[in-house]
């Protein structure tokens, strides 16, 4: 079997990745950055904001709690304070399974198996 390389792990997104992501304009990335106090993006030396894999998972819950199930940005805070820790476990659990899927199914494309 040749040898694979290893995929390049992207560190930082700029702020038009992320609004790419979600299929949102970056001043709505903005303004839940000012509403809400657990994105907390670093900033350059040009203070463009840089944000990690971890800000990422934060904007997904926040987005899945305002954009799909509706909630007001004040009912999407105080779910946020409630649960917090909880949560953020939930979604990095749920993020490792869907790495662990994509994982299974590049070796089962390189064993030439189709999926039953």
């Amino acid at each position: 079997m040749p040898y694979k390389e290893r995929e390049i792990e992207k560190k930082y997104f700029s702020i038009g990745e992320v609004a790419t992501m979600f299929k949102v304009a970056p001043s709505l990335i903005r303004y839940w950055e000012g509403e809400f106090d657990i994105i907390n993006p670093k900033k350059d030396k040009k203070g463009n904001r840089r944000f990690t894999k971890e800000d990422i998972e934060k904007i997904r819950y926040i987005y899945q709690l305002v954009k799909v199930k509706g909630f007001t940005l004040q009912g999407a805070q105080e779910v946020i304070k409630k649960e917090q820790n909880h949560v953020f476990d939930k979604v990095a659990t749920i993020d490792k399974l869907h790495q662990i899927k994509k994982f299974l199914a590049e070796i089962r494309d390189t064993m030439h198996v189709k999926p039953e």
